[in-house]
């Protein structure tokens, strides 16, 4: 694969399923990171951003405000949910070779302290515990500026092998 930029006409979306099956977990993730690829609609939505991406490692930045809020005045708790999962996620997509896939079957999420408006810039950051041939698990921590613990997580993933058909270079069927 070149290092030219991934040309794109969207601001975010999916990146094309060849692409994806063609690089490194890794390799994918470090060109959303710099904009060759588009980032997920979900980071634009909820407002995450990648702050760093390494192998077994991701984390994300972000800052809750009301439009976040549950029916009671709090963020909501898919918010730091949906956190802790993509940084895990990615953790786990960091190690995967090209033509291998993922998705979440088991996502647990421990509630520590409520998050407000006010609560500040906030890091999610996802760690493997562990890769198999099938099984991926890991761990997240979200934290605030002050380092105080928020929120943390556990995830296991299944991995797969994209079909063949989605594999860029080969005949599809």
């Amino acid at each position: 694969m070149s290092n030219e930029p991934i040309q794109s006409d969207t601001r975010v979306g999916a990146a094309p399923p060849d692409i994806v099956s063609a690089l490194s977990g890794l390799d994918f993730l470090q060109r959303m990171g710099d904009g060759r690829l588009p980032p997920p609609p979900i980071a634009e939505l909820l407002g995450f951003a990648p702050q760093e991406i390494e192998a077994g490692r991701a984390v994300f930045v972000s800052t809750p405000d009301a439009r976040h809020y549950n029916p009671i005045g709090s963020v909501h708790g898919g918010y730091a949910a949906t956190l802790l999962d993509s940084c895990m996620a990615c953790a786990v997509h960091s190690m995967l070779k090209a033509g291998q896939g993922y998705t979440t079957v088991e996502l647990k999420v421990n509630f520590v302290r409520p998050l407000f408006a006010d609560t500040g810039a906030i890091r999610a950051e996802g760690k493997i515990i562990h890769v198999g041939r099938q099984i991926a698990s890991a761990e997240g921590r979200l934290t605030d500026a002050r380092g105080r613990l928020l929120a943390h997580a556990t995830t296991t993933c299944l991995v797969f092998s994209f079909p063949a058909s989605q594999r860029a270079g080969e005949a599809g069927g």
